[in-house]
């Protein structure tokens, strides 16, 4: 296993690591943010699985959610709808994820965290923007040939209501 890939190892194995998964969450938004939808995919093992669900669905250990991905086919479909197919409101998105916070490492080479994230939208014809959702991504992470990808992104959200509008990923 890559030492950078070693979160029980030393405190500096930790920084790093952090960080990188720190870098991963700012390409991952930045490509949201950017509409790179084509890429959105790219941070997904073959296996993964995506998940936007309520914090109430969440802590009841509910499988329900308003996004529901297995496999990098059912999310490179979302993305695809979300170019070609779907028609909803333009919009700009800014994502605002927080400092990853290390959980634990499998011996699979898994490492498992949590971040924050703050999702702001602002629609082409309204003057201000407004919180799209506040909530914390659960994720677990996989080294393919030394890409650090998401095996798993659980996207669960505080808010009461979500707009009626869940057109992009989280």
């Amino acid at each position: 296993m890559d030492s950078i890939f070693n979160a029980s190892g030393s405190r500096t194995d930790q920084l790093l690591l952090r960080a990188e998964i720190d870098d991963f969450n700012t390409a991952y938004a930045g490509a949201l943010d950017e509409g790179r939808l084509q890429d959105w995919p790219g941070f997904f093992t073959d296996d993964a699985f995506y998940l936007i669900t309520s914090r109430e669905n969440h802590d009841a250990g509910l499988p329900v959610g308003l996004v529901y991905c297995e496999g990098a086919g059912m999310i490179r479909d979302r993305a695809f709808a979300i170019e070609r197919t779907a028609m909803f409101a333009p919009r700009y998105l800014r994502h605002i994820v927080g400092t990853a916070r290390l959980l634990r490492a499998g011996d699979d080479g898994t490492v498992e965290s949590t971040a924050n994230y703050l999702v702001l939208q602002t629609l082409f014809d309204r003057p201000e923007s407004t919180i799209h959702q506040v909530g914390t991504y659960i994720d677990r992470f996989r080294l393919i040939d030394g890409v650090l990808k998401l095996q798993e992104r659980r996207c669960v959200y505080d808010n009461l209501l979500v707009p009626n509008a869940l057109v992009y990923p989280v």
